[in-house]
């Protein structure tokens, strides 16, 4: 069986941290930042962890093994 490649789209938005949360920007903080606050701009810098189901998928298409999970939709 060949070996499964990883998806480029997904290592170029998201990053692994040393323990294996994955990390992703936020949303809604490319334009249209008039009529945003200032603490919502400041906040939307920071990297959010991502958890959950689409979280195990991502780990999946980036070749990260995680211990008995399984990512097929039930």
């Amino acid at each position: 069986m060949p070996k499964q490649k990883t998806r480029n789209s997904v290592t170029k938005r998201f990053k692994v941290t040393k323990n294996g949360k994955i990390m992703h920007r936020h949303n809604f903080s490319r334009h249209l930042r008039a009529r945003k606050s200032e603490a919502k701009k400041r906040a939307q810098k920071k990297q959010t962890v991502m958890t959950g189901y689409f979280a195990r998928k991502l780990k999946k298409y980036l070749g990260i093994r995680t211990k008995g999970v399984d990512t097929r939709k039930k």
